[in-house]
């Protein structure tokens, strides 16, 4: 069913925002959030049940006889291994898909998500205008999306690092992984020389809504529609920097009864396919706008009351 929040305040002028993967983890933030972020407005969260994506007709006509004002573009396929094996897929789903619903959206605004991933991880510390590099097929079909969208002059794309929260199906997040693995037993090697600047679910939903309201209140630190598309470019994610084995150390801490064995590795000795060191992001662009400081995240989760239930799958 569609998750579907609408507030009438006559204070507030509406406006219709589809958020789509309203199933997936920020989704499910955007939406919960809206009351509060968007009074006003009226914010419905699609899901494939509501709505098939890659049904182009089925789209168009969704489109004219509910037009938006913003689409919130989350949907897409987001792991990496399964882009690896199914690159068709990726490409369909993240690009296409994406493709379609910025050309549909012309007249309106898109906000697209996207990945510390486009990044092929040799420097971190990346800023919105660095050029990308990605290593795998997820951050490849990412970075083609990134330039599908801002070829629309008044859409914007917003780049994510990890997202910690529970999710509806309770496997999809990072944190999620973790503790089931725990929960099996299961030893884990995490490297200390690959990094990301993790941030929770809640957090981005919060910037990405005081980012759309900014917009729509013309916020003169803002592009103009039509600027230059990296200054329609904005990079949302923790505060700090943290290694595979820092992060890991951070979540143990919050479920020692699950007596987590961690071992400390590095990126040097992984077999498998292509995996970026350091794509730590640079967050000055977006942290401009909000008047609140996006989190530190070991600190973050530490002030967290503990929800086993729900962030443990």
């Amino acid at each position: 069913m569609s998750t579907r929040t609408q507030i009438t305040d006559p204070g507030v002028p509406g406006r219709t925002v589809w958020v789509t993967g309203a199933a997936g983890l920020i989704g499910t933030e955007l939406v919960r959030q809206a009351a509060a972020s968007v009074p006003g407005w009226r914010v419905l969260g699609l899901t494939r049940a509501d709505l098939d994506l890659t049904h182009s007709a089925a789209v168009t006509a969704r489109f004219r006889s509910e037009p938006p004002d913003w689409i919130l573009h989350c949907a897409g396929l987001t792991k990496s291994p399964q882009c690896q094996v199914e690159p068709e897929l990726a490409w369909t789903l993240n690009v296409e898909v994406t493709r379609q619903l910025s050309e549909l959206a012309a007249s309106a605004r898109l906000l697209f998500f996207s990945t510390d991933l486009v990044f092929d991880g040799r420097a971190g510390g990346y800023r919105e205008a660095d050029a990308v590099n990605p290593l795998n097929r997820y951050g490849e079909t990412k970075a083609v999306a990134e330039r599908v969208v801002l070829d629309g002059p008044r859409h914007l794309v917003v780049r994510t690092s990890l997202n910690y929260g529970s999710s509806r199906t309770g496997d999809r997040t990072f944190n999620e992984e973790t503790v089931r693995l725990w929960r099996e037993r299961r030893p884990m090697t995490l490297f200390t020389d690959e990094y990301r600047c993790p941030i929770p679910a809640v957090s981005t939903a919060r910037a990405v809504w005081d980012l759309v309201t900014a917009v729509e209140r013309g916020d003169a630190r803002l592009p103009e529609p039509g600027a230059d598309p990296t200054r329609r470019l904005f990079h949302v994610a923790g505060a700090e920097k943290l290694s595979r084995w820092e992060l890991g150390r951070a979540l143990a801490e919050r479920w020692p009864e699950l007596q987590p064995e961690l071992r400390p590795g590095s990126l040097k000795d992984y077999v498998g396919g292509p995996r970026p060191a350091d794509t730590s992001l640079v967050c000055d662009r977006v942290q401009a706008v909000l008047d609140w400081s996006l989190p530190r995240f070991s600190e973050w989760l530490r002030a967290q009351p503990r929800e086993p239930e729900r962030e443990g799958g």
